[in-house]
């Protein structure tokens, strides 16, 4: 074996991708991404040629430069390079999604939003389609559920619909294509070296909230009891083979040693070899490296299907490492905040805001969910808790009053971190506030309006104003 594939060699690696961007100095960035379902309010499937008339029109609106074509020519990607802004299709051309490039407060995001959502669902309206703020979208059923034709969504969707060759006692769900009509509302932010521990263990504590607060993709046509499907798709896909890929942290760091374990526990399932994305089964990192020879499957452009590959690993394979945590720290010296789904439009920057406060004040969320009795101290951990709270249900145990209470000390943590501040964020917390008066998610909400006989449409439309 050669010296490279060594633990100690491997563990020096994952520490300057992942550690040691943490130790720059710099201001605090948000990186905010936003995926949001196109739907048509005809209730047909999405006309992908729709799709790809917004595209053009967007980037001749806005200048943006074609960043990703699939292998049919079309546009799956574009960027303004003047401040890093992407539009994109997450998995599939059902699912827009907006990145901002980072910027230091919250109203510079927010405005460049708006200016892009208006011009987008102005264009999708001609057609008789919107942009909607909900985490599954509501016509998933009849929707082209296929992956954008290009090298790594085909992967993915192989990978996912590979669990029915898997003999494991753990439980699959059978809905493998998932990826092209789940939508999420993810914030990066910059983290210090010094503050790793305690940013991971607190914001793992906090996830029962967040599921309380957050929870908005109902999977519309399955009686499951869930208002928040996100994590059971990708804890129960081939990604959660591996638990250590996907959901929360259920230990508890000490230093950034104990963080980088805990990386190198992780699993890698897909490389690139001469243009060809490979996945193969889900492999311990340290593991991969021990092996001489991994056998994965690749697809055959001129034949149309899949055939075996084998290769050597190579140190470089450690760029495909890619987890799925809640909580996931990045090359960039960010930790991303993955859980949330896309939120209704008109509140779709609660969720930067509500993490970006908490981060700056993460010492005193730290004291309030370390001395909790409501959620804590009460026999489960946070996972556990997070999978009750992801229901449409709560536990008898709960004293509903005193949690709603929790929640709300939550966003006045939140709240008093962005009014020093001084840019005036704290408006987009606003939102929450509602929901722990009215004690509902917007899942909820939805659930209720329906259950009192409005139409899916006008929820559509509701929850997709901006």
């Amino acid at each position: 074996m050669v010296i490279y594939m060594e633990r100690n060699v491997i563990l020096a690696e994952l520490y300057k991708k992942y550690i040691e961007p943490t130790k720059a100095q710099r201001p605090r960035c948000i990186g905010v991404e936003l995926e949001m379902p196109i739907v048509n309010l005809g209730g047909g499937a999405v006309d992908f040629a729709v799709v790809h008339s917004l595209t053009k029109r967007f980037l001749d609106k806005f200048s943006f430069e074609v960043i990703g074509i699939d292998d049919g020519g079309d546009v799956y990607a574009a960027q303004k390079k003047e401040n890093g802004d992407i539009l994109s299709y997450d998995c599939s051309y059902n699912n827009l999604e907006l990145s901002f490039g980072k910027e230091s407060d919250l109203q510079t995001i927010c405005a460049r939003f708006t200016d892009y959502y208006e011009f987008i669902t102005a264009v999708l309206g001609e057609s008789g389609y919107t942009l909607t703020g909900m985490g599954v979208n509501p016509n998933w059923r009849v929707n082209r559920n296929i992956p954008i034709e290009n090298g790594r969504y085909r992967m993915l969707f192989h990978h996912l619909h590979s669990y029915t060759k898997y003999k494991l006692p753990m439980y699959f769900h059978e809905y493998p294509q998932y990826g092209t009509f789940s939508s999420a509302s993810q914030v990066q932010l910059d983290v210090e070296f010094d503050k790793l521990p305690l940013v991971l263990n607190t914001f793992s504590k906090l996830e029962p909230i967040k599921a309380l607060l957050f929870s908005n993709s109902v999977l519309l046509g399955e009686d499951n009891g869930l208002i928040c499907c996100r994590d059971m798709f990708w804890e129960n896909s081939p990604h959660g083979i591996n638990p250590h890929n996907i959901g929360m942290y259920d230990c508890e760091f000490t230093s950034s040693d104990d963080i980088l374990s805990y990386i190198a526990s992780t699993s890698i399932y897909c490389v690139e070899r001469d243009g060809k994305y490979i996945n193969f089964e889900p492999v311990n990192i340290v593991d991969y490296f021990s092996r001489s020879e991994i056998t994965g499957e690749y697809f055959d452009h001129d034949k149309g299907e899949y055939r075996e590959l084998s290769f050597k690993p190579e140190l470089g394979d450690l760029s495909y490492l890619r987890t799925f945590k809640f909580e996931d720290l990045t090359y960039r010296g960010t930790v991303e905040f993955r859980s949330v789904c896309c939120q209704p439009i008109g509140e779709c920057m609660t969720t930067a805001a509500y993490h970006l406060g908490l981060l700056e004040n993460v010492e005193e969320l730290s004291q309030l969910l370390e001395s909790d009795t409501v959620l804590y101290h009460n026999g489960y951990t946070a996972s556990e808790l997070r999978r009750f709270f992801v229901k449409d249900t709560l536990p008898q145990f709960v004293n509903e009053d005193k949690l709603w209470e929790l929640a709300k000390k939550t966003v006045d943590i939140s709240k008093r971190a962005l009014e020093k501040r001084g840019l005036g964020e704290e408006r987009f917390l606003s939102p929450l506030y509602e929901r722990v008066e009215q004690r509902r998610s917007p899942a909820k909400k939805m659930l209720d309006m329906l259950s009192q006989g409005k139409e899916m449409n006008e929820i559509i439309k509701l929850y997709g104003k901006l």
